[in-house]
């Protein structure tokens, strides 16, 4: 397969717009209050029936974090009292039993995931008690062959940390970097050294880690091509695996910790276009490969790999080597995927606990995805992860007729296809390299909720 890229600039600013980043299928805009504990308590029981057991991958959201980064519009509990993690690990507990109680035992977790917040705000005794609850309820691999991953704040690792989570069982660590330069990190409020995230990044190779991901972010205050390349160039220096670099959407109304940033500060519009086309020409001459949005990686990288082979997949964390597992959401706002359905969790502490207190599972809304639902996640799914689609496969799999079924669609890639963003010859439709950085912009075309025009809020493709 050809991973390759084309930046066009004028394509770019003709297409961008806002939309959806298509970590599911219908969005969490579509997710309601009629889907709740005991619909969740069905599907759970129905997936343990089912002819072919599918593996199972959790999600844990540990929500705290020590000080707050004014760009993030994660959802997270900023405090410097440890011991607010307490109550919560001791609800996550009693939630991690309830759970474990409605999958087969016989199911493996080969995948695991700890997100937030800032998952090495606990202890190394608090991880140590989280990761050993959750052996007792769910069967996890002791042989180093699951995806194991955690998100790891640099300035949250301390002597011990890295070498305690290979222990642990992760194999797989991803580091926020976002910028190295000193006026960037003062604006948004994350001072974070070179030296210390960089000794964090040595000690995970040197403890075996298997891939180690650097997350960073274009379009933030005081940024410029010059300083961001700076960055970036050090980075390459220490060749990780793979790179995030995010587009920094600036959302005040939606997210409070965003006011504190000053939209004068902010790049233009063509600086921060400049960046990203500096970014895409340095990272490709240091020989990584453009998986999708905004992920980038070594080509024996297992999601390059995994891309290449057809088989990469798409979810709540982003792209995943794993498409046949029921995701288990654990911990506050978490979002879950099992059979089809989604169900989100409750976004507050107070909530979360009560519900846990009351004996319940801590679900708020979800959706039961139709048959027109699922045949469109595949659709999407499979252009926003192999950027090509073969119109045959869906026909047999879903027993339609794709010209007739997707005749509106169709149309409208038509006008795509002039401007070279896809190119649909026979059976395939295929997105070239120049139209990969709009490949959020394709998948719409397929999202049947966009097409009634409800009234949603996403951030810009670009």
């Amino acid at each position: 397969m050809d991973q390759s890229l084309i930046f066009d600039a004028e394509l770019i600013k003709r297409y961008d717009k806002a939309g959806p980043r298509y970590t599911s299928y219908p969005t969490a805009v579509q997710f309601h209050d009629g889907f709740g504990e005991s619909d969740y308590f069905s599907v759970a029981a129905r997936t343990n029936q089912e002819s072919r057991l599918r593996p199972l991958s959790l999600y844990f959201h540990i929500p705290f974090c020590d000080t707050v980064c004014f760009y993030c519009g994660c959802n997270k509990v900023v405090t410097k009292n440890r011991k607010h993690a307490e109550p919560y690990l001791a609800h996550l507990y009693a939630e991690v039993e309830r759970q474990g109680a409605l999958f087969d035992r016989s199911r493996p977790v080969d995948q695991l995931h700890w997100g937030g917040g800032t998952p090495t705000f606990i202890s190394h005794e608090q991880m140590q008690e989280l990761m050993s609850v959750t052996t007792r309820h769910f069967t996890l691999h002791d042989d180093d062959s699951g995806e194991y991953s955690i998100e790891v704040d640099p300035r949250e690792v301390h002597t011990g940390t890295i070498e305690l989570l290979r222990r642990l069982g992760f194999n797989r660590l991803s580091m926020g970097v976002q910028d190295f330069d000193p006026t960037v990190q003062k604006a948004v409020n994350r001072i974070q050294t070179e030296e210390k995230t960089l000794s964090v990044l040595e000690e995970a190779r040197r403890y075996g880690f298997r891939s180690i991901n650097v997350d960073l972010i274009y379009g933030l205050p005081h940024q410029n091509v010059k300083s961001f390349r700076t960055t970036l160039n050090k980075i390459i220096d220490v060749d990780p695996d793979r790179l995030s670099v995010f587009n920094y959407a600036h959302l005040p109304e939606l997210f409070k910790t965003q006011r504190q940033i000053s939209a004068a500060d902010l790049p233009s519009a063509t600086e921060k276009l400049s960046i990203l086309q500096m970014t895409i020409e340095l990272l490709t001459e240091a020989g990584y490969v453009y998986i999708g949005m905004d992920h980038f990686a070594k080509p024996n990288d297992e999601l390059a790999i995994a891309q290449r082979n057809r088989t990469l997949y798409r979810n709540f964390q982003g792209y995943s080597t794993h498409a046949d597992c029921d995701l288990i959401a654990l911990g506050s706002t978490a979002i879950g995927m099992v059979g089809n359905t989604y169900s989100q969790n409750v976004r507050t502490l107070e909530e979360y606990y009560k519900a846990l207190d009351d004996g319940h599972l801590p679900i708020f809304r979800g959706v039961a995805l139709d048959e027109d639902d699922v045949l469109r996640r595949d659709v999407i799914t499979r252009l926003i992860c192999h950027f090509e689609l073969d119109r045959t496969e869906i026909d047999q799999k879903y027993g339609i007729d794709f010209s007739a079924y997707f005749a509106e669609e169709l149309n409208d890639l038509s006008g795509m296809q002039a401007d070279g963003l896809v190119s649909m010859n026979g059976q395939k439709i295929t997105v070239p390299p120049r139209g990969r950085l709009l490949i959020r912009n394709i998948c719409m075309v397929f999202d049947r909720y966009l097409r009634t025009k409800e009234t949603q809020r996403f951030s810009k493709v670009i």
